[in-house]
């Protein structure tokens, strides 16, 4: 089962994600809530459309905008919507 590990915590697990371009898309009740801040940051992908963005904090340290969402993707992107991928380095694991 796949999840996303950062500063030696699980802050997501799930045998439901969608992999697109090498990201695991977790589906939104997968993520540790506790360890997730609302960004203010967006970007905006050609293909899915604009990401929104989490900062972690987890054990006193704060990684910030290391998960992203797209709550409005484009139709050709449904299947991701509301789900979150991760990058600067959370680590993605097999459990």
């Amino acid at each position: 089962m796949p999840r996303a590990v950062w500063n030696g915590v699980v802050v997501a697990e799930s045998d439901d994600t969608v992999v697109v371009e090498g990201n695991h898309y977790f589906p939104p009740e997968s993520i540790a809530r506790e360890y997730f801040q609302p960004s203010q940051t967006t970007s905006v992908c050609g293909c899915k459309g604009t990401a929104s963005y989490y900062s972690l904090l987890v054990n006193g340290q704060e990684n910030e905008d290391a998960a992203w969402f797209y709550e409005s993707p484009k139709p050709e992107s449904a299947n991701i919507q509301n789900r979150v991928a991760f990058w600067k380095g959370v680590q993605i694991e097999d459990s």
